[in-house]
């Protein structure tokens, strides 16, 4: 594929355009309204499920669909809708998504029944895929690439500070106004989007754009997609070693193979594959798993530190958290413009090694780890994290030609969610052993009244997310004992899943050191404006 792709006379922007319509600061601005809101509800939303299940007289599991239906909705159709971006416009894409998104969140709102809230969340999901790709292809297209890493570093700037703000919000909201009202703050942050995007955005399109649909390869793709997902979802409670887990990993990776055996058939293929013929883009897209992986599997474990060991509530975890979060949103800009100068193969190896020693550090903390402690290990993560989510970024959209600039930024956005997942479950699955293998003895050395093995096995489940199993009505010196073993039990099986987390850290510095400075970047529109 060429490196230098032109872009067709009716998309450049031309002199008289010089105002608002495809300025790149201004189209900036325009998407990152549009990201704030869908990173914004991928953590408020957590916090409502409570008052959702309590209010709707909904079950566990229905509860649980309402984060999982938006999980795979999102994951299984990003690379598609990148694509669909690539052949219709970006525009016209972020501009559906940013429509649909708001909608979907008003319906769910005005939901009476649980049937409802899951339904409009994978139609959150859908548009939300609609929407991230888009954002990235245009920022491509409109930025220059001496611009290029500063625009993606306050683009992560934005989604540090919403994923930030989703516990803290959520929770003022739900407590003081009404779960639905977690939902309907997104109808006039996408009125906002819609507007600034119809007023700002400017479609570009490569001359050499895809005119047709590789539906087979979309099948394909979707279904290995659903299938890992799926498997990575359910197997904290189906266990790894059992058969729908296995055929579930069975079929996605037989989808994989029958997608890559397609798309070497195929005039116009849904994923090139001689874009991974590029070692930076392929090392960026396996250094985002990599780092996905560590990130959101380590904290998945922090939340639950925080609020079920310590005691605070989802505002005060979400506050106690602000370090990590503060330091993305400040250290993305800088991390943008420190790539510009020196490319991103150092950052990111830094940031990685800065990534794996919060790790290691984070293993190392104890129930009665102090905030000053605490804060130094978050920040340090977030110090780490900023330049890799710039960084690895600008390597995979950078690297893919203009008119695949939606599907590398699909791939991004999946490559995060296949991480993101696939480090929940295995650390999640290190925990629940360590739990198994060491709180029965814990119990036994603390002289507690000895367990059945079907009180043993439920009191593990509730310890493997910080709950102590104290029984009603035990005298006090009881019950500070039996949160003494379950707190100590978690915090060692949560050591674990760091030192884990860590080496896949140190994993992913290795692979950073085969990224470099996107071949293609320069063939983006670089309006004049700037």
């Amino acid at each position: 594929m060429t490196g230098q792709i032109t872009l067709a006379k009716e998309s450049s922007p031309s002199p008289a355009r010089a105002g608002l319509r495809g300025h790149p600061w201004l189209t900036l601005f325009a998407v990152a309204i549009g990201v704030m809101m869908v990173t914004l509800d991928g953590t408020i939303v957590a916090v409502a499920n409570p008052a959702i299940q309590k209010d709707l007289g909904a079950s566990l599991a229905e509860v649980q669909w309402i984060t999982n239906g938006y999980l795979l909705a999102l994951a299984v159709t990003l690379i598609t809708a990148g694509k669909l971006g690539d052949r219709f416009g970006h525009r016209q894409t972020f501009l559906i998504g940013i429509a649909g998104f708001g909608l979907s969140s008003a319906v769910i709102g005005l939901s009476t029944g649980v049937g409802f809230v899951i339904g409009f969340r994978v139609a959150q999901g859908l548009f939300g895929a609609l929407l991230m790709p888009a954002a990235l292809g245009l920022l491509r297209a409109t930025f220059p690439a001496e611009k290029l890493n500063m625009a993606i570093g306050i683009w992560g700037m934005v989604i540090g500070a919403s994923t930030a703000a989703g516990p803290i919000v959520g929770g003022l909201l739900v407590e003081h106004v009404s779960w639905q009202s977690v939902f309907f703050i997104n109808v006039p942050v996408g009125v906002i989007a819609l507007v600034f995007g119809l007023v700002i955005l400017l479609d570009h399109r490569a001359e050499n754009a895809p005119r047709s649909f590789d539906l087979p390869g979309i099948v394909l793709l979707s279904a290995a997609m659903f299938s890992l997902i799926w498997a990575l979802i359910k197997a904290a409670e189906w266990g790894w070693g059992d058969m729908r887990t296995v055929l579930f990993l069975l079929g996605s990776l037989v989808c994989f193979a029958l997608f890559a055996f397609w798309e070497t058939r195929v005039a116009e293929p849904l994923i090139p594959l001689g874009m991974f013929r590029s070692l930076p883009l392929s090392a960026g897209t396996v250094l985002m798993v990599l780092m996905a992986f560590a990130f959101m599997g380590g904290l998945f474990f922090v939340t639950f530190y925080l609020q079920n060991v310590h005691g605070m509530s989802p505002v005060d975890s979400g506050l106690r958290l602000l370090p990590l979060t503060g330091m993305m949103i400040i250290g993305s800009p800088l991390a943008g413009a420190a790539i510009t100068k020196v490319g991103p193969r150092i950052p990111l190896v830094a940031g990685m090694v800065a990534t794996a020693v919060a790790c290691f550090g984070m293993s190392r903390l104890t129930p009665g780890t102090g905030t000053l402690t605490m804060s130094l290990w978050f920040a340090l993560l977030g110090l780490g994290l900023a330049p890799v989510m710039v960084g690895a970024t600008e390597v995979i959209v950078g690297n893919a030609p203009l008119e695949l600039s939606g599907v590398a930024g699909g791939l991004q956005q999946a490559a995060m969610q296949v991480g993101g997942s696939l480090g929940t479950a295995v650390l999640g699955a290190v925990m629940a052993a360590e739990v198994s293998d060491t709180f029965g003895d814990n119990w036994q050395r603390a002289a507690l009244p000895p367990l059945t093995p079907e009180q043993l096995e439920l009191a593990e489940k509730g310890v493997q997310v910080g709950i102590a199993p104290v029984p009603p009505g035990v005298p006090e010196p009881v019950a500070q004992t039996i949160s003494s073993v379950a707190h100590e039990t978690f915090v060692s099986g949560m050591s674990t899943a760091f030192t884990c987390a860590g080496v896949v850290a140190v994993l992913a510095a290795v692979v950073a050191c085969f990224t470099k400075r996107g071949e293609n970047a320069g063939a983006g529109a670089g309006a004049a404006h700037i």
